[in-house]
């Protein structure tokens, strides 16, 4: 089959599949002959994802298999994607971010001759080891990519040092603030109403100041991990705190913080949450304490304030504009920045979130309807 006004949305991450949602609505309502692939490296959670936007891919690689190594996974996804294309032969492929899912689904394509496009472009910590292997993940798909939507000056910056040339690049703000405000307006229909939003409400006691946590960056696993739960353990030991902490499934991060903070006063483990159940607690949540990108770019529209357990990030434009703080895993440190904010901090609201303004996936879709 080839027909030129098809559009292939590849991802695999219930992140990517969050910020590629809003773009695949919007394209559709382009006419567009839209067409979705996952390779499901998230499985669970990219479900759920799909389900929430109401998303049906036409391909689902299923290529989750229990401790699976970056070069099986990488291997996998060339050689199946491989197929999908010389199947689809789409006029271009739209790749996000810097999974591994992004870069090899942008090298197959490369193979193939067919055009990409990069959304969430421009992203450069220059440190290869942080975060990693997303860093490189992201140099390596930019390498490949005929267009670059990036959602930052800051990210088109980057681009035009590479030589990237200034035609190729639609800066757009980030698709994560579209989705966020899709997702909160759903949320809070007042006929909506969610299992886990409930179940929520009535477990986490919001009378207290809520300390949001997430943790799942490979380069904290083994110290980072212990000593951001021997910070939270203190942490916990002020009256006016809760934490809670939706607890990452891999088994690198699950069995350490299980066995360092259960039963632990004022903490609460629970599994993953679903989007709109995590997005409710981020509205919930006095501040957030994470190792996340995309919590970084969501969290100044909802004026909330990021402790960043990374000592660099490929999000300078938060930092900067007073949205996040970076801590790294430095246990003092996490301790006196957390206790300083829950002092001291009052809203971001009225503070301008440099990361977008919702209409993203508009944009995108505006450029493909005028040059594909």
């Amino acid at each position: 089959m080839n027909n030129n006004n098809t559009i292939l949305l590849c991802f695999g991450t219930r992140p990517e599949a969050i910020k590629m949602a809003p773009l695949y609505h919007e394209l559709k309502k382009s006419n567009f002959q839209v067409k979705v692939c996952v390779t499901a490296q998230h499985r669970e959670m990219l479900d759920q994802v799909l389900n929430f936007f109401e998303i049906v891919p036409e391909y689902d690689l299923d290529l989750m298999s229990p401790n699976q190594t970056l070069n099986g996974l990488s291997a996998t996804i060339l050689s199946k994607m491989d197929e999908v294309l010389v199947a689809e032969r789409p006029n271009l492929v739209l790749i996000h971010g810097d999974t591994t899912t992004s870069s090899m689904v942008a090298l197959a394509a490369f193979h193939l001759g067919i055009s990409i496009g990069h959304v969430e472009a421009g992203l450069r910590t220059y440190n290869k080891k942080s975060p990693f292997p997303e860093e490189i993940n992201r140099q390596l798909t930019g390498k490949l990519s005929d267009i670059h939507f990036t959602p930052t000056s800051h990210a088109t910056q980057n681009l035009l040092r590479e030589g990237v040339f200034q035609q190729n690049i639609i800066e757009t703000g980030n698709t994560v603030i579209d989705a966020l405000f899709w997702t909160i307006n759903k949320i809070e229909q007042p006929n909506y109403i969610h299992p886990e939003i409930e179940n929520l409400k009535n477990t986490i006691p919001t009378h207290k100041k809520i300390i949001l946590v997430t943790g799942h960056r490979r380069e904290n696993f083994g110290e980072g991990f212990k000593d951001l739960c021997e910070s939270l353990i203190e942490i916990s030991e002020k009256e006016d705190v809760t934490i809670v902490y939706p607890v990452h499934l891999n088994p690198n991060v699950k069995k350490m913080v299980y066995d360092l903070l259960s039963e632990k006063k004022d903490i609460y483990l629970i599994p993953p949450v679903s989007y709109p159940a995590f997005v409710w607690l981020m509205k919930q949540s006095f501040l957030i304490l994470t190792d996340s990108g995309g919590i970084q770019e969501e969290a100044p529209s909802l004026g909330k304030s990021v402790i960043v357990t990374r000592i660099i990030s490929e999000r300078p434009e938060g930092v900067a504009a007073g949205h996040s703080i970076l801590v790294g895993t430095d246990k003092q440190k996490i301790i006196t920045t957390v206790v300083s904010q829950l002092n001291h901090f009052t809203s971001n609201e009225s503070k301008k979130n440099p990361y977008g303004d919702g209409n993203a996936a508009k944009r995108i879709a505006d450029y493909l309807s005028m040059n594909y």
